[in-house]
């Protein structure tokens, strides 16, 4: 599922924010971007966004600022010696240029470093805690835009489950207005049997016949899919994270979809049969999608 939040905070001469993106995932992929020094606050991010959410690839991002009231200063004196040693070897030739100033070294990228003024290791640990705090109020605003788009995709999912059980009832009826055409055929069947060289056994033809009428009788795959599809149903009105529930329902749609083809002694059954088939598909792309 797709969303998008953004919390920010402050805290003496620190500003931060963190930003929450979330895209479609079959399962839960959490990536973070830390500043530097902030590196051992991802797992505590990642344990808190990974209790929310069970669904899709999510990446939280941790911007952190400091106003000039918390940059202190370093030079870094190991560069600053280099390059005035790296000065006095051309010194020494026969090279003739004026000495570099204070000002010019000072100036070298590296040389003068910003650095965050926090008093102490203690104030340290209160500005984490106080970033990880904040960090609710950004998983609060995807969850919440995550739940209005599964409120839209209840509507869909719903029209794709009457789809599915109009077919069944279409299903249903050309089951029950063909049995001449089901007998007529295990009749051909059982007189096949009955005429084999050598003769079956009494015991090996009854399971034979019992297979045959099994594989021409649809009513079983439709009652089951009846069962299926009061299920999912169930589990959209009752809402919270159903995805992976609704994927297993999707796997056994499926499985039945799949017999009925198979079983289909006519051609208005097996269309059905296909057209059930393509709805149950698109029925689990969108299950894919949600929480």
């Amino acid at each position: 599922m797709t969303g998008f939040a953004r919390a920010t905070g402050a805290e003496g001469s620190h500003t931060w924010s963190w930003e929450v993106k979330s895209v479609n995932g079959k399962g839960l992929d959490v990536r973070c971007r830390m500043p530097s020094g902030f590196d051992e606050m991802e797992a505590a991010a990642r344990a808190a966004v990974s209790k929310r959410f069970k669904r899709g690839n999510i990446n939280l991002t941790l911007s952190l600022a400091l106003d000039e009231s918390g940059i202190g200063y370093r030079i870094n004196k190991d560069l600053l010696d280099h390059l005035i040693d790296t000065a006095k070897t051309f010194e020494a030739g026969d090279n003739v240029f004026d000495p570099p100033r204070i000002d010019g070294l000072l100036g070298v990228r590296g040389v003068v470093e910003a650095v965050d003024e926090v008093a102490d290791e203690a104030e340290m640990k209160a500005l984490k805690k106080s970033i990880l705090d904040s960090l609710s109020a950004a998983i609060d605003g995807l969850s919440e835009m995550r739940a209005d788009e599964g409120a839209r995709m209840k509507s869909v999912l719903a029209a794709h489950l009457d789809n599915i059980g109009a077919l069944c009832g279409g299903a249903a009826e050309v089951a029950e207005t063909q049995p001449e055409s089901i007998e007529r055929k295990l009749r051909e069947q059982i007189t096949e049997l009955l005429q084999a060289e050598p003769a079956l056994p009494e015991e090996r033809l009854a399971q034979e016949v019992a297979i045959l009428i099994t594989r021409s009788d649809v009513r079983e795959e439709l009652d089951r899919l009846g069962a299926h599809l009061q299920a999912a149903g169930e589990l959209l009105d009752g809402g919270g994270a159903v995805g992976r529930k609704l994927d297993f329902l999707c796997q056994e749609f499926t499985r039945e979809a799949n017999t009925i083809c198979s079983k289909a002694s006519d051609l208005e059954l097996s269309r059905i049969g296909l057209e059930l088939k393509s709805v149950v598909e698109q029925f689990r792309e969108q299950v894919q999608n949600i929480e």
